[in-house]
């Protein structure tokens, strides 16, 4: 198959990439960052994530964050809302679109969440059921689909069974993620070639760690089946708490480099993205784990 002549980011940094931060940010920089991936071109932005404090103390802002954005036009601000609680304080703060998460391994959801897969995808179904009376759009999310820090492989059958089961229940959209960053493009054509089967390929999204530098290689062996949605995180910033070794996510830098020398439109501004992330890994003390963002800074 031809590589896809557009593809959309999900810029998961402001959530994603700033939730482990030991130490708290302030809402005025998460802000900042979101309006300068805005102004870079990013049209789909994840920018809080409404979970309990207690477990993730660094979004205990959500309501500040979302209530205080400059939205542009065109422009989707998301929030993660593993539970009805969080969808209604998400609805509260006007948002436009949400995002649940399942995994397909269950010692993971067990570590994660503390429940069963299947326990997961139930819980699921009433914040489905209240963000379609809403008019919100929702996203799935499948961690650990190419391994497991538990259980090592994951069978593509299963991360199929547990796509096919959010979409069905009503996400528009199943990101798929490589939540510790083991797979291979071998690997990840694979697993996508089952998901596939059960979920249409313009319904499903790319969303790879690069703890083993294999995520922009992962990504051409998807971008060559069919995938036009990537998730990815400014300066490669975040990981997953739960999830020893998950290192960071893929850069945005790096991506939109790939992108562009294949031809494939994204509407992004490299050159501003690339400032964005070097402001705000100097901003939080952090390195700079895009490799084109540091390309670019030297010269």
């Amino acid at each position: 198959m031809a590589f896809p002549k557009q593809v959309r980011l999900v810029e998961v940094g402001p959530r994603d990439g700033l939730q482990n931060e030991p130490e708290p940010i302030s809402t005025a920089t998460k802000l900042e960052l979101i309006d300068r991936l805005g102004a870079a071109g990013l049209s789909y932005i994840e920018a809080a994530s409404f979970v309990s404090p207690k477990w993730v103390p660094q979004m205990a802002d959500h309501r500040e964050v979302m209530q205080n954005l400059a939205r542009l036009d065109g422009v989707t601000y998301a929030a993660l809302t593993p539970n009805l609680k969080g969808l209604e304080a998400a609805l509260e703060c006007g948002v436009e679109e949400v995002a649940v998460f399942g995994a397909a391994s269950e010692a993971f959801s067990q570590k994660n969440i503390n429940c069963s897969v299947a326990e997961s995808l139930a819980r699921f179904e009433p914040v489905l059921e209240r963000a379609q009376a809403a008019g919100v759009r929702v996203r799935g999310y499948v961690s650990t689909v190419l391994g497991c820090p538990y259980e090592g492989e994951i069978a593509p059958a299963k991360v199929a069974e547990v796509s096919k089961a959010l979409y069905e229940m009503g996400c528009y959209e199943v990101s798929l993620g490589d939540t510790i960053g083991v797979g291979t493009p071998l690997k990840a054509k694979r697993m996508l070639e089952a998901v596939s089967r059960e979920v249409p390929m313009a319904q499903l999204a790319a969303h790879f760690h690069d703890t083993y530098g294999q995520a922009l290689a992962n990504l051409y062996a998807v971008l060559e089946e069919g995938i036009a949605v990537v998730d990815s995180s400014v300066a490669g910033l975040g990981g997953c708490p739960y999830a020893k070794g998950a290192s960071g996510n893929v850069a945005s830098e790096d991506v939109v480099y790939l992108l562009n020398g294949l031809g494939i439109e994204t509407g992004i501004d490299l050159e501003a993205l690339a400032a964005t992330g070097t402001w705000i890994t100097q901003a939080i003390g952090r390195p700079n784990r895009s490799k084109v963002g540091v390309a670019l800074a030297s010269r």
